[in-house]
């Protein structure tokens, strides 16, 4: 398998091309970024199956041509409300394979509409494959199948477990990002139909095996492509989780954005400023939390009555956002699904196997039976905890507060 990184020497990027320049099915791994020294640098420590190239993702036909020269694209350039829709229309066109680790919905939405020219052209592309969207979805996948009848769906992520490797002062794409999601309405699905509200608005989710904890609605892909996917869904949100004193200066940021006291560069630039204020510790960040740190909760009927069925990650890639990003993309990849047309992971991936896939990458090399951890409100208290106790030695540092020595 021949592979292209666009952005490979990203944080992200990096992240999944150590992963993928150690599979043995790939031959050949192309770093491609902006900056050619970057890439040259980043493919220098990768050996021999790297190679570096310089590249402006904005130049359609140098991408086409870059493209054609691999089995399959993997797009870590972002944000993707500006990049996304035209690297994948590139890469269509170009007739290779291509998964990403979109977390914006807008070009979620556009990319998909892409469906018919990728299934014409014998492409597949996956959107969405790092960790929310990406396993998050797929925590949903299996969350929905415990249960007879799906109503609600809601995927979680702490943001503060988003930790970047280096910090700095300029915005990163994912500091951009989240400015567009928290200024801009953001799509729900309620009363069964997609509408677009204001973000960050404070939810109650009742777990089950721990109780009730507070999640912040954030602009992800998820609400999107899992209605797609079980159009029988009622409502789905994604929330943030995190303490009101992160949340409140996001919040102000955005509504600064929306009555034009700023612009978004100048937002995300305070932004980053105020990322590196916050806790550098991923254990310390989740003082507050009451929630796991990605999970997802399907809600509906089960044997005739109510339920709710919670799925949680119980193992981790790492604390950092490359890691855990950039890691699942890189397994995403290696199963190479043969689906032509454009999808999300929950419409092309098994959970059970990609959970085993994914297993050897995470921290301790744990049993892929540990990765997650499920409760159900139908189970009594002890079964709950039970399940709970069974996760990983991470999740009980993160959930109890115990620090490392």
């Amino acid at each position: 398998m021949r592979v292209l990184v666009l952005g490979g020497a990203g944080e992200i990027g990096r992240a999944a091309a150590r992963l993928l320049a150690a599979a043995p099915e790939v031959e050949q791994l192309v770093i491609a970024d902006l900056s050619e020294a970057a890439a040259t640098a980043v493919a220098a420590e990768l050996g021999s199956v790297a190679v570096a190239r310089q590249i402006d993702v904005a130049d359609q036909e140098r991408l086409v041509a870059l493209a054609r020269e691999s089995d399959v694209v993997v797009n870590t350039v972002g944000p993707y409300f500006r990049f996304g829709p035209g690297i994948l229309s590139a890469v269509i066109e170009a007739g290779r394979n291509y998964i990403d680790v979109c977390d914006d919905p807008a070009p979620t939405a556009t990319m998909l509409e892409m469906h018919d020219r990728a299934v014409a052209a014998g492409v597949t592309a996956v959107l969405g494959m790092g960790a929310s969207p990406g396993v998050a979805n797929l925590l949903a996948r299996q969350a929905v199948s415990g249960l007879d009848q799906v109503e609600s769906v809601v995927t979680g992520w702490n943001l503060l477990m988003a930790q970047p490797q280096e910090r700095s002062w300029r915005p990163s794409a994912a500091i951009v990002h989240g400015i567009e999601q928290v200024s801009t309405p953001i799509p729900v699905i309620r009363g069964g139909a997609q509408v677009r509200e204001k973000p960050l608005r404070e939810t109650t989710i009742d777990y089950p095996g721990i109780g009730p904890g507070i999640g912040w609605t954030f602009g992800h892909p998820e609400p999107v492509t899992l209605a797609r996917t079980y159009p029988q869904i009622v409502e789905c949100v994604n929330v943030a989780v995190a303490p009101r004193y992160v949340i409140a200066p996001l919040a102000a940021l955005g509504s600064s954005v929306r009555i034009g006291l700023l612009s978004r560069e100048r937002a995300a630039t305070v932004a980053a400023v105020v990322e590196n204020v916050l806790p550098s510790s991923p254990l310390a960040a989740l003082d507050n939390s009451a929630l796991p740190p990605l999970f997802a909760l399907a809600t509906g009927t089960l044997g005739g009555d109510r339920a709710a069925i919670g799925c949680a990650l119980g193992q981790f890639p790492g604390l950092t956002m490359a890691e855990a990003t950039g890691i699942p993309l890189a397994v995403g990849t290696l199963l190479n699904p043969d689906r032509p047309g454009v999808h999300p992971p929950e419409a092309v991936f098994e959970p059970a196997v990609f959970f085993q896939r994914l297993a050897p990458y995470c921290l301790g090399n744990p049993r892929p039976e540990s990765m997650v951890v499920v409760t159900n409100s139908q189970w009594s208290a002890a079964v709950n905890a039970a399940a709970l106790d069974s996760g990983s030695l991470v999740t009980a540092l993160l959930r109890s507060r115990i620090r490392p020595a």
